[in-house]
């Protein structure tokens, strides 16, 4: 269970690494590309950072994170400038891609196509008592 500082402070990094990372695609002209930061969660020491983004299209999200994960010092850089009024100490940041949407986006194929268990009953068969 996450304490209010740690949500509140999740939030603050939240909100200043989209803009660092919109700030940098912008920057370098790349176009059709969408990077959004989902979720920051704060361990319970402050010490560590998990940074959940989500990017569309979602084929250039290893490559993209790959990158980022090599430029992690540049980005803490940026944000403790950002936050050093706030934060006496900035995180050390892990990136990971948040493929929630995909997850949804992949359940409701299923429920709309063949795999629809509603219209379907005999794909839960091993539901089906004996």
């Amino acid at each position: 269970m996450e304490t209010n500082r740690q949500k509140k402070i999740g939030t603050v990094l939240q909100n200043d690494l989209v803009d660092i990372l919109q700030g940098e695609v912008r920057k370098n002209g790349i176009t059709n590309l969408i990077i959004s930061v989902s979720k920051v969660s704060v361990t319970t020491d402050l010490s560590i950072a998990k940074v959940y983004l989500s990017i569309f299209p979602p084929e250039k999200g290893p490559e993209l994170l790959a990158a980022i994960k090599s430029n992690t010092p540049l980005i803490k850089h940026d944000l403790s400038q950002r936050v050093k009024l706030q934060l006496r100490k900035v995180p050390n940041l892990s990136f990971y891609i948040d493929d929630s949407l995909e997850y949804i986006e992949k359940i409701d194929k299923a429920l709309s196509g063949n795999e629809n268990p509603i219209e379907n009953p005999e794909l839960l068969i091993k539901r089906k008592k004996s």
